[in-house]
């Protein structure tokens, strides 16, 4: 019987959830926070267009998954052996330098809390809770915990923008494209940044696990995926609109880092309560822990699959698949050598050689999708029509335009 006319037998809550869940971490969220802070709703229609690129990259990457049987990986090696030249060093580093990132920023707001337990006691056991809690790779189990922490998340990001009772006609008036005085690079960072990591890329092998595998789950996964980047813009959209309400309209400046929301909470203390504080500290956690499951789980899994074939071993070899040993192989290091910067600081080189390396990746996966989307190895049916094909062209400039703001950056420092 054809899934999609039967009666509804899957649930809502999927691997895209997953996908938005783990994108929509404590950097996006200050970054969203800060743009509000100055520049009220102006930037509001950015952050909205924000979500709805993410739609087209994560819909693009599920459709070649379920239209070919392929995974992204094997996507990328039809394009060429250069692919695997540019991923091999860039998920390693990217590993590296994003466990010690996830680590702190899940433990920033415990320290907060309970500070009389040393900060990096929090962050190593942070890590330790995330690779025991995905190691055994049952994706069922992994992805209830995400639909946890997104309720989590939902409660008390959603509320702290309600209580902040938002001007609607200021709202509104954001969602009229205009870039403010001095607001280019915001802009950009809201429309292309928020919410665009490595995990975009997993969604096709989040498919796979929920067994959503070919052609016919085709509509149920646009559906999965749309709704889960509806409300990760919820998300996004609350943060800019505490921003606009509690810090804007007062002129109340706070640190870029993770550190502004822990800043906020303070705000949010003084003007509604202890317990206020103390909700928004949950739901900085449950972003940035559900940021730890997602590339504990998603990134390894592609991490298998690339030296599995890399090794040149066969699909259904259990080392490549979710909980094998290329799997926890990845697990352990996104654990443990993340530490050593914890320990020792971020030294300089590495910081720079993951910002070129990064900065090079969501370009990367926007190029590479527009071509295999319209390639041979797509099935006719499900290529990109003009349309989609323009609008992926769009987003891969606005990536490239990021990526080289984002290279200078990483070069000079700045």
């Amino acid at each position: 019987m054809d899934t999609q006319n039967a009666p509804v037998r899957w649930k809502l809550i999927g691997p895209g959830l997953a996908v938005a869940a783990t994108g929509i971490g404590a950097g996006d969220l200050i970054a969203t926070l800060v743009a509000g802070s100055q520049y009220g709703y102006a930037l509001l229609w950015a952050a909205v267009l924000g979500v709805v690129i993410k739609i087209f990259l994560v819909e693009g990457a599920g459709r070649w998954s379920l239209a070919t049987g392929r995974t992204i990986f094997q996507g990328w090696q039809r394009v060429g052996r250069w692919t695997s030249v540019y991923f091999g060093p860039y998920i390693l580093l990217w590993g590296f330098v994003y466990g010690a990132t996830a680590m702190s920023s899940t433990a920033l707001p415990i320290y907060t809390v309970f500070p009389q337990v040393p900060f990096i006691v929090w962050a190593i056991l942070t890590g330790l809770i995330g690779a025991a809690l995905v190691w055994s790779g049952r994706y069922h189990a992994f992805e209830k915990m995400i639909a946890v922490l997104v309720g989590v998340m939902f409660v008390t990001v959603v509320g702290a923008a309600v209580v902040t009772v938002p001007n609607l006609p200021e709202i509104l008036a954001g969602l009229v494209p205009r870039i403010p005085d001095g607001g280019t690079v915001y802009t950009l960072s809201l429309a292309g940044g928020v919410g665009g990591t490595i995990t975009l890329a997993a969604y096709g092998y989040w498919l796979k696990e929920k067994g959503w595998s070919s052609p016919r789950w085709m509509k149920v996964m646009r559906i999965d995926n749309s709704v889960a980047y509806v409300i990760s813009g919820i998300f996004v959209v609350s943060m800019l609109i505490v921003g606009a309400e509690l810090l804007y309209s007062a002129q109340i400046a706070i640190t870029d880092g993770d550190e502004g929301l822990v800043e906020l909470s303070g705000v949010l203390q003084e003007r509604y309560g202890s317990v206020m504080r103390y909700v928004f500290l949950l739901g900085f956690w449950a972003s940035s822990f559900s940021s730890v499951l997602g590339v504990w789980n998603g990134v390894s899994i592609m991490f298998a699959d690339f030296w599995g074939t890399l090794r040149g071993l066969p699909e259904d070899h259990p080392g490549r698949g979710i909980g094998g040993t290329y799997y926890r192989g990845y697990i352990l290091w996104l654990t443990f050598p993340p530490m050593l910067l914890l320990l020792l600081g971020k030294p300089v080189q590495v910081i720079i050689a993951y910002g070129v390396l990064g900065s090079l990746f969501m370009p990367f996966l926007a190029l590479t999708l527009l071509f295999l989307l319209n390639s041979r190895h797509m099935p006719k049916r499900w290529r990109n029509g003009w349309v989609l094909n323009a609008i992926l062209v769009v987003i891969a400039a606005l990536f490239i335009v990021l990526g080289i703001q984002q290279l200078i950056g990483a070069i000079t420092g700045s």
